[in-house]
């Protein structure tokens, strides 16, 4: 019985996450991460390594929001491939690198710098700094190195990389619309790096949970993967027709709602 009733916000969640993952171009890390670790906490696993669960599950599952926000994006024709090459390979590399040094970082310092970064992130989607008319997409050589900080930012605070990507892209004048579902297929790489480096990390790790492969929980992972696909299609269609200062402001609110509740958690 207790089984069943832990089943259930991990369904919510991914009905939640699946949207917000289509709505803005997010793998749904910023949404997951607070509310993993709370639900984590309640069930009891390791003080320690709760934050490192959290993050490392919420990167696991992000794989499957990810991949079915960028083919619902792509329907719409909106998912810039070229820029997704030149960034992917940075990407991979940045989020696999960082990955590994989570393991010896305590949870407290995670959940500060995750807080501060989801901060700065609302405050600038907020303010909806306009981009000057003439600026545009960096060489190649420097969309890769772009790629590589935003893979390893994601992975320290286990994000899709959508709250860098899509502020990023809409900088350099790509259209919001275009730089969401872009964002939504950069997702992709940086989840499957992401994953693989939390497993490696906290693999013979003593204590985890059970059904824990490395720092990945695989019963959230399933139930909030196999949920989060159905609300995703939703969030996609509604990206493209809610107005540009809508969007960003939903996302502005969202992610710094989180940020003070991840600060309570360690407090």
């Amino acid at each position: 019985m207790d089984t069943v009733i832990w089943m259930l916000p991990y369904l919510g969640l991914g009905l939640v996450v699946g949207f917000f993952a289509g709505l803005l171009g997010i793998g749904g890390g910023a949404i997951m991460v607070p509310l993993l670790t709370m639900i984590f906490m309640a069930q009891g696993f390791n003080d320690a390594q709760l934050m490192h669960m959290a993050l490392g599950t919420s990167m696991a599952a992000i794989v499957s929001t990810s991949m079915a926000s960028a083919y619902n994006h792509h329907r719409h024709g909106a998912v810039r491939w070229d820029v997704w090459r030149q960034m992917a390979v940075g990407l991979l590399l940045g989020t696999l690198t960082l990955s590994f040094f989570t393991a010896y970082l305590p949870r407290t310092f995670l959940a500060i710098f995750f807080s501060i970064f989801m901060t700065y992130v609302a405050i600038q989607m907020w303010l909806s700094i306009e981009s000057k008319a003439g600026r545009t997409l960096p060489s190649k050589a420097g969309l890769a190195w772009v790629g590589f900080g935003i893979g390893g930012i994601s992975a320290l605070v286990a994000i899709g990389g959508g709250t860098m990507s899509v502020p990023f892209l809409t900088w350099c004048n790509i259209k919001v619309q275009q730089a969401i579902a872009t964002s939504a297929a950069l997702a992709v790489p940086i989840a499957l790096a992401g994953g693989v480096g939390y497993i490696i990390s906290g693999w013979g790790e003593p204590n985890l949970p059970e059904y824990s492969v490395g720092y990945v929980y695989v019963p959230a992972v399933l139930l909030i993967s196999v949920v989060s696909v159905l609300t995703v299609p939703l969030g996609v269609r509604l990206s493209h027709t809610l107005p540009v200062g809508i969007l960003k402001k939903i996302f502005a609110i969202i992610l710094l709602l989180l940020a003070i509740k991840m600060l309570q958690l360690v407090w």
